[in-house]
């Protein structure tokens, strides 16, 4: 396989089973990617598992790099946590990643698709070019994100907040959303206020970006 430029595979099965010897092989440095904790964390953990080695071996630098959706929902907040304690650095990026993507010892770039039927495909590449490449795009998103430990809570949106970030983000007017959530105007501006507040932003416009850089369930 270390001969070949560029393999495919699809799902997390071949992934392990052709690709996982590379992830337990790692021994300077082992950079992850992902928009959430989906992407990656089944396929790695069983590789690991298999190898019988743990995640954090002494003279591995680890660091893993997620958006905002890994902060979505409680126990995914705490899986993060749990992540961090085990000597892993972890940060959040404001803004979506350029690939999602694990880099191995500088050698290695392994490349996720976007899911089809369900089933991803990645990509594994040993050119030293595509490699330094996709490392040097993690850089650049590592320095400009913020450290786990001083990441804000995603606030808690209820039903009815997220149905008026809905009526927001389609552009209805304050008369339409009212009828729509079936309360009275003076009371649909109201919760607009407060959830903007919640969210911390300027605007309406604002406050349907904050809202989706945590996902479709943020607040559950």
């Amino acid at each position: 396989m270390n001969t070949d430029r560029i393999i495919t595979l699809h799902g997390e099965r071949e992934l392990v089973q052709r690709a996982g010897h590379l992830f337990v092989g790692s021994r300077e440095e082992f950079l992850v990617a992902a928009t959430d904790l989906v992407t990656w964390s089944a396929g790695v953990n069983a590789a690991f598992a298999e190898g019988k080695r743990p995640h954090v071996v002494p003279g591995l630098t680890m660091r893993k790099l997620y958006t905002r959706r890994a902060l979505a929902d409680p126990e995914s907040l705490r899986r993060l946590r749990r992540i961090a304690a085990s000597g892993i650095e972890v940060r959040i990026s404001d803004g979506p990643l350029s690939r999602e993507a694990i880099i191995i010892d500088r050698r290695t770039a392994i490349l996720a698709g976007a899911p089809v039927r369900g089933v991803r495909a990645y990509t594994v590449v040993h050119s030293p070019e595509v490699v330094d490449g996709v490392r040097s795009l993690f850089r650049a998103s590592w320095e400009t994100a913020t450290d786990l430990a001083d990441c804000a809570c995603p606030p808690h949106l209820t039903g009815q907040a997220r149905q008026i970030l809905r009526t927001l983000a389609a552009g209805h007017t304050d008369e339409t959303g009212a009828r729509l959530l079936g309360v009275s105007l003076r009371t649909y501006r109201r919760r607009v206020a407060e959830l903007m507040t919640a969210l911390g932003a300027t605007s309406r416009f604002q406050a349907g970006l904050r809202a989706r850089e945590y996902g479709p369930d943020a607040g559950h």
